[in-house]
Parts: structure tokens; C-alpha cells; sequence
């Protein structure tokens, strides 16, 4: 358990401005395998990661984790790997995939992610597009993917598959285990102890370290190019920030193919905490109470859920149990504000903060774990109600916002002095700027070092003196916190020249109904707002019970029941809209969005354009 403490709170006084030392800058490590290689030596004994086997969790040190990365790496040198070579990872978050990862880039090679949930022919693209020169896959299922299209992909040598459950190896051929690279790794280092080691002191700063394809909500996926020197100094410039120690414990579930978990990586090799490594999103909550994590990075829709669950559950509980709740997040809010503006708490609404914080605030973090320090969310804005929900709760949110094209992080809030609603400042050693339309761009060491294979684009992606065009709009305060208005491409402009924020409406409606699982809000050019609403199953499943109403979840939201409860919950939403935002009209999808489906990329942002064409018909009838 650590020993430091913080605030628990999500809005706090400004406790610091002042700018956070650089210094770090002139003692940056030339790579990711450099920095690891420092890591083991400084804390060789240590928990480094914890991972599920079966019912039991097992832990590897830092000089095991070097161990078994030294092995992967000396395996690819054996099979040929030469200095930034590609090699594609397609597998969930799992152990294995770490030291894969790494073992690529100690070996001098550089990975190239595929989420698992892309369907074949993308992967296959990707792969292509990558020139990979060799495959990493999870098991019989993502092989497959390569193997449908090995025809396509003549730059792929050989295929290795962590999980050889149902799949045909041949240790020489081109299919073998991850388990029998791993052994000739071992054979290679006996022959060559200090193959490994040299490939990684032969790798530059500027070497290319990662291709990340954007997840891509239009158009074909482009392959992002991020440098050793990109990776190291995000995970430095984190470690700068000052609210991250060893002895904290992050659970880790987010896509690593994202690069918000593969900044979480680079920044565990800054700092030294423990992770517990685990990518089943339907176990996250299970996991928490198992792995008591003081930190944990998440998109917004995993706050949003947990909101909405614990809230609808208590509604569902209704009477004074209820009225308690509503009451006790009432008081918790209000303590924040206050705080917020250091101003004193009168003593009998600090009695009812205690009191509250025994019967209702406890029990909420116990859901969590008991021992989070603070969550960070990224990809996505966060609902300001939602986060002052969970500060509430003594649970704090703080956000950060990037792209991959920064290799995540550009900005992130700090506990010590998080403002609700913005996203902290720019890390230590880059800069930030507000163009003339209010787009919000960026200079520093992690920005890409373009598009692979697309010099045009890599050229339109920034301005004339160098800055990246994030697409985002924004806002910077005098102390330079910054907040997100939306991406300039979803702006909506009605046909009477008003403005509309589509995610901040969209946001506004997921605070006000617990079981929206999706509000989409349409308008461009319209003389009026719409939006198309999907429904969270599992919890309209449990409300439609309460109700009587019997069905699977396509019958549940064509009843009428629902219909009248979800106009009450947008009529509520359109009261704290300007008239121009109002949502005139609104109709219910007969499923949920999913990534599977195609509708949400891997960290959950919705394909607003693809859902706009799948449904246009839909739209169009509610201006008729």
C-alpha cells in the first residue's frame, strides 16, 4: 500500500502552477530496451507484473520480465530480424504480449499493432502495409486472419502463436509457438551471450519503435510512426508530473495495439509500479476487487458504465435507500465545489460529508478495489457530472488527452492540482498553441515522426512552422489547463447558423439516463437536432423486469414503457440545453453499437460517419 496520500477529491485549489522541471530532457535513455535494461538494474527484485493463470495470479520481478524479453529478443535475432524490421503483434492484453513487444524492440525491430477484433481483410492490409516481415499472433483464431490471406502478404516469413491450442506448428516451418522462440532464444544467447545486448546499444533515438494505425472512424487506418526517443520521453515526462511512485500498483486492461496503453507501458518503465496485467473487459470490475490497483487508465464509456450501474441499481433499490444516496452524492458534490474555490466548509455540511462517506462514499470504493488513488481517462471527454460523481465518492478522475500521433499523452491532469472539466497541462518539455479556428496544436519530442508510406498526408497533418493539426478544438486557461470543445469534424452547424457541440450534448443525456449506452446526436445543416439512442442491455434488461415487460432487448426497446421513459429523460435533457442544441425528435436502434460490429473503433469511439450512412433513412424520417 503506498505511503504517500492525496487529495481525495476532483477538484482541488490550484495547489501548484508553477512549471515542472525539464531536466529530465538531458538524461533521456536512446531507447525503450535501453530504459528497460536501467529499470532491471535499479530494481531488479521487485514486482514488475502480475498476471491471471487460471484462478491464480502469478508475478514476475523486473529481472524476470528482463529474462523473458531477453529470450524473445534473442529468438527474433535468430530467425533473421534485422534493424527496424517490422513485426506485427495481433493479441489482446496479456503478459505475453509485453515481452513480445519489447523483445521486438531489443532485437532492434519495430512492432507494428493489430487490435484482435480486426476483421481479416483490414488485418491484412495493415500487415501489408507495414511490410511486416514476421507475425505474432494470439491463437487459432487470429491465425487464421493471416493464414486466409497469406497470398497477400508475401514480406510475412514466419507466424508465431502464443496460444497453441488447436493449431499445427512446425518449429521449421513457417507456424511456430512463441513457447519454442522462446527456446531458441535461449540456444542463441548460449551461443551468442551478448547478441542481444548489442542490438539494443546499436538502436538510434530516432529509430523507429512502434507503427500504431489510427483505428480510423473514416477511411482506411494509417500507420502512425513513433520513435524510441517518442516512447521514452512520454514515459519520462509522466514520471515528471510527480503523482506516480514504485510502489503503486496500476491495473492494466486497456487494447496495448492503443497507444494509451502502450504509453502506460513506457511510463511503468520511467517509475518502476507494479502492473496487473489483464485484457478481459468483462472481468474488470471482478478484477479490481482482486488486484486492489491505487491507478487505473480507462476510456470514458468504463466510467460511464460504472456510473450507470451503481446508479440505476440504487433506483432500482428505490425508498430511503435511494433518497440516501441521491442525498449523500448531493453533500459530496458540494464539498467539492467548495473546495474547488477554497472556501471553508461550514462545519455542519463537513459532519454530513463524514457521515456520508461512512454509509454510502466507503462502500463505493470498495467496488473499485478500496485502494485507487485516482483513475485516469483518456481517449474520449469525460462527462464533468460524471467526474465530480466519482470525486464524490473520494474516487478521483483525472483526464489526459493525445493522440496517437503524440503517442498518447500530450496533456494530463495531476491530483495535486486537477481542475474538473480540462485536461491538465502540456507534459513538461513540449508546447501547445490555439490556431485561429480554435484548433488546438502541438510541438515536442512525442510527436510522430509522420504517416508511413503517406508524405502527403504526414504533410497536411501540420502547419507551415512545423506544429501537429490535432483536428480538436480547444481552449487554454490563463494558467494553461486545457479543455476540449470536440473534434472540429463533428461540429454541427444548423441550417439557421447555430453551433452545436455534439459530444457535450451527448454527454449531458448519459449523466441524465443510466441506461443509454449511446446518444448520437445529428443536425449539420437540419433546421433542428436529432439523435439516435442505443440502450446499455444489461441494464434496460433489469429495468424491464421491474416493469414487467418480457422480451430480448429488441422487443424491450420498441415497448412502448420505454419509449415514454426515455422522452421524460431527453425532455430533462433539453431544459438544460440553449434552444438550438434542443433534440427535437429521437429514435431507438434494435441493438447496441459494438467493436465487434464495426460501429466502435477499439477504444470505443463511436464511427459517427458510418453510423450516419447506416442509418440515414432513419434520420432523415424524423425531419419528415
Amino acid at each position: 500500500m503506498p505511503t504517500h496520500t492525496e487529495p481525495a477529491t476532483t477538484s482541488t485549489s490550484r495547489i501548484s502552477t508553477a512549471p515542472i522541471s525539464t531536466e529530465f530532457l538531458q538524461h533521456l535513455a536512446p531507447s525503450l530496451p535501453a530504459r528497460l535494461r536501467e529499470r532491471v538494474a535499479e530494481t531488479p527484485s521487485t514486482t514488475a507484473f502480475r498476471y491471471p493463470y487460471g484462478e491464480h495470479w502469478i508475478s514476475r520481478t523486473w529481472a524476470q520480465t528482463g529474462s523473458d524479453v531477453d529470450e524473445v529478443a534473442a529468438g527474433m535475432l535468430a530467425l533473421g530480424l534485422a534493424s527496424e524490421d517490422r513485426v506485427g503483434i495481433m493479441a489482446s492484453t496479456r503478459y505475453e504480449w509485453i515481452i513480445v513487444d519489447l523483445g521486438i524492440l531489443s532485437a532492434g525491430g519495430a512492432t507494428t499493432t493489430v487490435y484482435p477484433t480486426t476483421g481479416e481483410a483490414d488485418a491484412a492490409y495493415i500487415i501489408a502495409d507495414a511490410g511486416c516481415r514476421f507475425m505474432v499472433v494470439e491463437d487459432a483464431e487470429q491465425l487464421e486472419k493471416v493464414l486466409k490471406h497469406r497470398a497477400e502478404l508475401p514480406l510475412v516469413e514466419t507466424i508465431i502463436v502464443i496460444d497453441t491450442t488447436g493449431v499445427q506448428t512446425s518449429p521449421k516451418g513457417d507456424v511456430r509457438s512463441l513457447a519454442d522462440l522462446r527456446a531458441s532464444g535461449r540456444d542463441h544467447l548460449a551461443a551468442h551471450p551478448d547478441s542481444v545486448t548489442d542490438a539494443t546499444a546499436a538502436i538510434a533515438p530516432d529509430a523507429l519503435a512502434t507503427l500504431v494505425y489510427t483505428s480510423g472512424t473514416t477511411g482506411r487506418p494509417k500507420g502512425v510512426r513513433l520513435t524510441h526517443h517518442s516512447w521514452v520521453y512520454e514515459g519520462e515526462a509522466l514520471k515528471a508530473l510527480g503523482f506516480l511512485f514504485p510502489d503503486d500498483v496500476n491495473f492494466l486492461w486497456l487494447p496495448m495495439s492503443h497507444s494509451f496503453g502502450k504509453v502506460i507501458l513506457s511510463t511503468q518503465l520511467a517509475v518502476g509500479f507494479t502492473t496487473a496485467i489483464d485484457g478481459r473487459v468483462d472481468r474488470i470490475i471482478d478484477n479490481l476487487a482482486i488486484v486492489q490497483p491505487t491507478f487505473m487508465g480507462a476510456a470514458p464509456r468504463i466510467f460511464e458504465k460504472a456510473y450507470a450501474k451503481i446508479v440505476s441499481t440504487q433506483a432500482a433499490e428505490g425508498g430511503l435507500k435511494e433518497k440516501l444516496f441521491t442525498r449523500a452524492f448531493a453533500v459530496g458534490v458540494q464539498v467539492q465545489r467548495l473546495q474547488a474555490a477554497a472556501q471553508p466548509i461550514p462545519k455542519a455540511l463537513a459532519l454530513q460529508h463524514k457521515l456520508f462517506d461512512r454509509l454510502v462514499f466507503s462502500k463505493v470504493r470498495t467496488r473499485f478495489g478500496g485502494k485507487v488513488r485516482f483513475f485516469i481517462s483518456g481517449s474520449a471527454p469525460l462527462n464533468r457530472e460524471i467526474g465530480e460523481w466519482f470525486g464524490a465518492a473520494g474516487i478521483l478522475i483525472v483526464e489526459g488527452y493525445g493522440l496517437t500521433e503524440t503517442s498518447a499523452g500530450a496533456f494530463c491532469g495531476r491530483p495535486v492540482d486537477n481542475v474538473v472539466g480540462t485536461v491538465g497541462r502540456p507534459l513538461p518539455g513540449s508546447q501547445v498553441r490555439i490556431g485561429d479556428d480554435g484548433e488546438i496544436q502541438i510541438q515536442g519530442p512525442h510527436v510522430m515522426a509522420g504517416y508511413h508510406g503517406l508524405p502527403e498526408e504526414t504533410a497536411a497533418a501540420f502547419t507551415d512552422d512545423g506544429w501537429l493539426r490535432t483536428g480538436d478544438q480547444g481552449s487554454l486557461d490563463t494558467d494553461g489547463f486545457l479543455t476540449i470543445t470536440g473534434r472540429i469534424k463533428d461540429l454541427l452547424k444548423t441550417s439557421g447558423g447555430k453551433i452545436v457541440v455534439p459530444g457535450a450534448v451527448e454527454a449531458a443525456f448519459k449523466v441524465i439516463c443510466p441506461y443509454a449506452s449511446q446518444f448520437l446526436v445529428f443536425g449539420d445543416d437540419r433546421p433542428f437536432c436529432v439523435a439516435l439512442v442505443t440502450l446499455d442491455p444489461d441494464a434496460i434488461a433489469a429495468w424491464a423486469t421491474d416493469q414487467g415487460i418480457v422480451g430480448d432487448y429488441a422487443a424491450i426497446v420498441k415497448s412502448p414503457e420505454v419509449r415514454t421513459m426515455l422522452q421524460a429523460q431527453v425532455d430533462e435533457l433539453n431544459t438544460r440545453l440553449n434552444r438550438w442544441e434542443t433534440v427535437k425528435r429521437f429514435e431507438i436502434l434494435d441493438a447496441d453499437l459494438t467493436i465487434e460490429s464495426g460501429e466502435l473503433t477499439p477504444s470505443m469511439k463511436v464511427k459517427r460517419g458510418l453510423i450516419e450512412r447506416q442509418h440515414a433513412k432513419l434520420i432523415a424520417g424524423m425531419y419528415a
